[in-house]
């Protein structure tokens, strides 16, 4: 089976904000997954491109540097290229429930 953006964000959900302990998925913070097929579809470049809770979030390097490699790591990905953008900025509206519900945001 091909790579999926599905599937590529639930690798993303091993990322954990150390300061808020939710994964980046639930906190809302990707926003973009794009795939790009290479070599007849059994390989991919993935381009994604999430945003962090504040623009001097200090996890912010870490964060990238985690997203690259959990996707990077997927048998089918060639390459990861993680983006910061700033907008749409990033509001606690953009969470899961589940991620409200772990911070006791209601």
């Amino acid at each position: 089976m091909a790579l999926s953006e599905e599937q590529v964000f639930e690798t993303l959900k091993q990322v954990i904000d150390p300061e808020l302990f939710v994964n980046i998925v639930d906190l809302g913070l990707v926003y973009k997954v794009e795939l790009t097929e290479r070599e007849n579809g059994a390989m991919f470049d993935v381009n994604i491109e999430m945003t962090l809770t504040s623009p001097m979030c200090p996890a912010g390097p870490q964060l990238v540097g985690q997203s690259k490699q959990v996707v990077e790591d997927l048998e089918e990905v060639n390459e990861a290229d993680v983006r910061i953008v700033m907008e749409p900025q990033w509001t606690p509206d953009r969470m899961t429930e589940d991620a409200r519900d772990q911070l006791g945001i209601f």
